[in-house]
């Protein structure tokens, strides 16, 4: 090998190390933002009586729903399920935190306690209810029927999700609480 063509070698590689540096670091940062943008909420569900198992069911459908926040049962919670007789509503105190009450007069009338659960937790992630009707909006809640139960966030609510914990300013009032009766839904 000529000594040009070893200096043309040798200067090919070296620019491709200086290269390779900055591009693996920026991947390697990259990597590191998507996993830090992550938001980890602990839900406590040991007073939902029969309403347990929906309740983590309902947070592994949002945790393969959206990507910057997790639900994971532990204490001290962010939020906390409990069963009580009356509707189901939830009281969202600021994203990611509030109460949520499974009730059984919903599940008592044929409502899906899984999709309950989903929606109810929908409002603790700053979603407000929308009540269309339609039985693949999940926060249509009762409007959608008895016969509904769908308990998976359409392609807008999982987006708006996102978007809640990406900075931007939710569509609900925190403090309010959020009943899903049939006297609310409007038709």
């Amino acid at each position: 090998m000529s000594r040009i063509t070893r200096f043309g070698v040798a200067l090919i590689l070296g620019l491709a190390f200086l290269v390779a540096i900055p591009v693996q670091a920026t991947l390697v940062h990259a990597a590191d933002a998507r996993t830090a943008a992550v938001r980890v909420l602990r839900y406590d569900a040991s007073r939902a009586a029969e309403f347990r198992s929906a309740v983590d069911q309902a947070a592994q459908i949002w945790n393969s729903s959206v990507s910057n926040v997790r639900l994971v049962a532990g204490s001290p919670a962010d939020f906390v399920v409990l069963a009580d007789n009356g509707w189901p509503r939830a009281q969202p105190t600021s994203l990611g935190r509030g109460t949520v009450w499974m009730g059984r007069q919903a599940t008592a009338e044929g409502h899906n306690p899984l999709r309950i659960a989903t929606h109810e937790i929908g409002h603790i992630l700053g979603l407000p209810d929308r009540r269309t009707g339609r039985c693949t909006d999940l926060m249509s809640g009762a409007s959608a029927g008895t016969n509904c139960t769908n308990p998976y966030p359409n392609t807008a609510e999982k987006a708006e999700v996102q978007q809640n914990f990406a900075g931007f300013a939710p569509a609900i009032d925190f403090g309010e609480i959020y009943v899903d009766s049939p006297e609310r839904v409007t038709s």
